[in-house]
C-alpha cells in the first residue's frame, strides 16, 4: 500500500499548512478561462505585489502547482465554490510571502542555516509544521518521529515522484515559518522599556484620583450661528489626509430576482413521488429503485440517533424509539419531498484503531493466521511479511483510527469487529490480516434508503421571473434616473449595498456572485445593468451610484464628514463659553450644578495610565490627571461633552508594579504581532485583481 493512501486516510478531503503570517493551502485549476489571456498586455495581470506584476499565467502556474499537491494528498479532483475561493486567498498570499514577506525578514539580517534546516526534521527542534501534520501523528495524536522516518525512507523507492514532490512542498514552508518565528523573536526581544518610560508607566498607574464632575452633552442639533469655511474643511483635511486613505469600492442599488418553485410545481413534485411510493414500499432491490426514481441514492453510511437528527430531523423518532419501524410516509422538506425506509440496523462504533498485514495471497495470509492463533507477534510479523512498507518498518502494522468516511474500501467490518480478534479482509490492495485494537463505545446505528424528489422550478416559472426582471432592465435602459424610478413606482425591493470591493463574492446576502462583481467594476457611475444571471436561480439588475478608487478620498469626497467634525467642535467650544457666563461666581459644585438643571457625578479610580478610565472621556481624563486638588475647574469642551470638576483627592499607592509595566508593555507587543499580517500588506501595496479571472 503506497504511503499516500494512509496519508488520504488520516487527512481525509484536505490538508492546510500553517506557515507564518497566513494558511497556505491548496488550489484546484478553474479551467475557465484557457489560454485566450496567454498573449495579452499587463491589463490581464492578476495583481501587484511591491511593484512587480503577478501575471496571469504565473498565477495560473502556481496553481497547477497546489492542484497537483491537493489531488495527491486527498485523491480528490473537485471541490465547491467556496473552497476554491478560500484555496485562491491562500495561493495569493503565497505570492505575498515569497515576494515581499520573506524578502523584507531578510533584509533584517535573518537567515536560515543548513544545520537548522536539518534539524527542522531530524534534529531536537521539529517544525511546527511536520508536527502539526495528521499523517505523522501516533494513535494518541503525539508527533511520531518513527513515521516521520518511515515517510522520508519511502520517499527513494516512489517511483511517481509524488511523495518527493509533497515533501519539497512541506520543506518549503518549514523554511517560511521559521523565517517568520526568528522575525517575531527579534521584534520581541528588541522590546524594551527605558528607565524613564518603566517610572512613568508606573506613576500613571499608581496615581489615582477622586472627583466630583458635571457633564454638559454638546448633542447634535443645528446651530444656524456655527459656521464652517471651505479653507477650515481643507486645513483639516491636510492635517488628517492619512485617515482618508480609502480602497477602491462601490455602492450599488439593486434588484434580485429569485426564481422559487410556484404552487404548481409543489403540486407537480407531490404528484410525481406519490406515484413511485407504493414499489417504494416494497422494493426488494433499492439501491436500483432508488437510482431510478430518487434523487438521494442509496447510502452505505449508517446514521447515529444524532446524525439522523441534525440530517433529517423528523425521522430521529421513527428510526431509534418506533417499535418496528420500517417506513416513514412522504413529507415536505424545505423544496424537497422525503420518504424514508430503514434498510439495515447495526450496532458499531464511531472509530476502531486498526493494524493489518498486508500479503500476495489468501494461502499466504492463512498461513500467518495460524501463525497468530499460536501465539504470534503481530507487529514483529507485520514487520517481517507486510508488503505495506508505510506501516512495515516504522509502525509494525498500524493504519491508525478508522472511521466510517476515513475507511480503507473492503474494511468496513472493523467498526464491528471484536478487538483483538485477528480476521482476513480483501481490499484493492490485495488480503489483509486485520486486527482491531481499540474501538469507541458500539451504539445502535441505522441505513437509511431516502425517496427524495427535488421541488424544481418549471419553465413557465423560470420565464415569469425572467420577464419581470428583463422588464426592470429595459424600462432603465441603462439609466440610473430611469431605474430609480421604476422601483419607486413599482415598489420593488430595492437592496443598497456599500463600500463593495473588487474581490467580493457576497454582495448582502447573496453568496458566489462575482458575475455581479465583474459588472460592478467594468461599469460608469450612473449606469444600469442588463439582466445578471447567476447559477439559473438568480436574475440580478444592478444600479451602480457611486465609485471611489484605490487612493485618499478626495475633499469633496470628504468634506460633509469634516464639516460635522468641525461644527461638532465649534458648538463644544460655544458652550463651554456660554456655560462659564452662567456660571461665573458660583463657587460650589452644587450650585453650579443647580444653575445649570442638573446633576454632580462622582469617581473614585480615574487613572491616567488606567485601562478601566478609557471609558470616560480622554479629555476628561487627562484634565483630570493634571488639575490641582480642591479647586473647580473647567469649563472644558471635550469630545463628547463639557465638563466642570473637582479633584477632591489623590491617592499614591503601590499596586501597580515593575512588573506589571513589563506585562503591559508584552500586551501591547503581541498586539502589534497580531497586526503584522495586515502591515506587510499594507507596505507591500497589494493591488488585487484576481476577481476578473477567478
Amino acid at each position: 500500500m503506497a504511503v499516500l493512501e494512509t496519508i488520504r486516510v488520516k487527512l481525509g478531503a484536505l490538508i492546510t499548512v500553517l506557515i507564518a503570517v497566513a494558511l497556505l493551502a491548496f488550489i484546484i485549476d478553474p479551467n475557465t478561462l484557457g489560454s485566450v489571456f496567454n498573449s495579452l498586455s499587463s491589463k490581464y495581470d492578476v495583481g501587484e505585489i511591491d511593484g512587480t506584476s503577478v501575471t496571469y499565467n504565473e498565477f495560473k502556474e502556481k496553481v497547477d502547482y497546489y492542484s497537483n499537491i491537493y489531488t495527491l494528498t486527498s485523491g480528490n479532483q473537485s471541490m465547491d465554490e467556496k473552497t476554491q475561493q478560500a484555496l485562491n486567498e491562500s495561493a495569493w498570499q503565497d505570492f505575498q510571502q515569497e515576494m515581499f514577506i520573506v524578502p523584507t525578514i531578510k533584509k533584517a539580517g535573518i537567515r536560515i542555516g543548513t544545520e537548522e534546516l536539518l534539524d527542522m526534521s531530524q534534529g531536537k527542534e521539529i517544525s511546527r509544521v511536520l508536527l502539526q501534520q495528521p499523517s505523522f501523528l501516533d494513535e494518541n495524536g503525539q508527533f511520531s518521529r518513527a513515521k516521520l522516518l518511515q515517510f522520508m525512507q519511502a520517499i527513494p523507492s516512489d517511483q511517481t515522484g509524488n511523495l518527493s514532490t509533497y515533501w519539497a512542498f512541506l520543506e518549503k514552508n518549514m523554511t517560511r515559518e521559521k523565517y517568520y518565528s526568528k522575525y517575531v523573536s527579534l521584534l520581541t526581544k528588541s522590546n524594551v522599556i527605558n528607565k524613564i518610560e518603566m517610572k512613568n508607566s508606573i506613576a500613571d498607574n499608581n496615581t489615582t484620583s477622586s472627583a466630583d464632575f458635571i457633564v454638559l452633552p454638546i448633542g447634535f442639533g443645528l446651530d444656524s450661528t456655527i459656521t464652517v469655511s471651505n479653507s477650515e474643511i481643507e486645513e483639516y483635511y491636510k492635517v488628517h489626509k492619512s485617515l482618508y486613505k480609502q480602497k477602491a469600492s462601490r455602492d450599488v442599488d439593486f434588484v434580485c430576482y429569485e426564481v422559487v418553485p410556484s404552487e404548481e410545481d409543489f403540486k407537480e413534485a407531490k404528484a410525481d413521488i406519490d406515484k413511485v411510493y407504493p414499489d417504494f414500499v416494497k422494493a426488494t432491490n433499492l439501491k436500483t429503485f432508488l437510482s431510478r426514481n430518487s434523487a438521494t441514492p442509496l447510502s452505505d453510511y449508517y446514521f447515529s440517533e444524532d446524525d439522523v437528527l441534525s440530517v433529517y430531523p423528523k425521522l430521529d423518532t421513527f428510526a431509534f424509539h418506533t417499535k418496528n419501524a420500517t417506513v416513514f410516509p412522504i413529507y415536505r422538506k424545505g423544496e424537497q419531498y422525503i420518504a424514508a425506509r430503514i434498510n439495515d440496523t447495526k450496532v458499531m462504533s464511531d472509530s476502531a484503531f486498526v493494524k493489518h498485514i498486508l500479503v500476495k495471497d489468501a494461502s499466504k495470509a492463512d498461513s500467518l493466521l495460524n501463525v497468530l492463533k499460536h501465539g504470534g507477534d503481530f507487529s514483529e510479523l507485520a514487520k517481517k511479511y507486510s508488503l505495506d512498507q508505510n506501516t512495515k518498518v516504522a509502525s509494525r502494522g498500524d493504519i491508525g483510527w478508522m472511521t466510517q468516511t476515513q475507511m480503507i474500501p473492503g474494511m468496513q467490518d472493523v467498526l464491528t469487529a471484536k478487538v483483538g480478534k485477528d480476521q482476513i479482509m480483501n481490499t484493492q490492495y490485495g488480503t489483509h490480516i486485520v486486527r482491531v485494537t481499540k474501538r469507541t463505545p458500539a451504539v445502535k446505528k441505522v441505513q437509511l434508503a431516502i425517496l427524495s424528489k427535488e421541488v424544481i422550478a418549471s419553465k413557465k416559472t423560470f420565464q415569469n421571473y425572467y420577464s419581470q426582471a428583463n422588464d426592470l432592465a429595459s424600462k432603465s435602459d441603462g439609466k440610473i434616473e430611469n431605474f430609480n424610478k421604476i422601483v419607486k413606482e413599482d415598489k420593488l425591493p430595492v437592496v443598497p449595498a456599500s463600500n463593495v470591493a473588487e474581490s467580493a463574492r457576497k454582495i448582502s446576502k447573496y453568496e458566489d456572485v462575482p458575475e455581479v462583481t465583474r459588472w460592478i467594476y467594468g461599469a460608469k457611475k450612473g449606469e444600469v445593468s442588463p439582466i445578471i444571471t447567476i447559477n439559473n436561480k438568480y436574475f440580478f439588475v444592478v444600479a451602480l451610484k457611486e465609485v471611489r478608487e484605490d487612493r485618499y478620498a478626495p475633499v469633496n469626497q470628504v468634506a460633509s464628514n469634516i464639516q460635522m467634525i468641525l461644527a461638532q467642535k465649534k458648538r463644544a467650544e460655544k458652550l463651554a463659553e456660554t456655560t462659564a457666563e452662567k456660571i461665573k461666581g458660583l463657587t460650589s459644585m452644587k450650585e453650579i450644578a443647580e444653575k445649570l438643571n442638573t446633576t454632580v457625578s462622582s469617581r473614585d479610580d480615574i487613572s491616567f495610565g488606567s485601562i478601566t478610565s478609557r471609558s470616560f472621556d480622554p479629555v476628561l481624563v487627562g484634565s483630570i490627571a493634571g488639575a490641582p486638588e480642591n479647586e473647580i475647574c473647567g469649563p472644558i469642551a471635550g469630545n463628547v461633552g463639557v465638563y466642570i470638576f473637582k479633584v477632591k483627592s489623590r491617592n499614591v499607592g503601590n499596586f501597580f508594579s515593575e512588573d506589571d509595566a513589563k506585562t503591559r508593555e508584552d500586551q501591547m507587543m503581541n498586539y502589534q504581532i497580531n497586526a503584522l499580517n495586515s502591515i506587510f500588506q499594507e507596505e507591500a501595496n497589494l493591488i488585487d485583481h484576481r476577481a476578473k479571472f477567478f
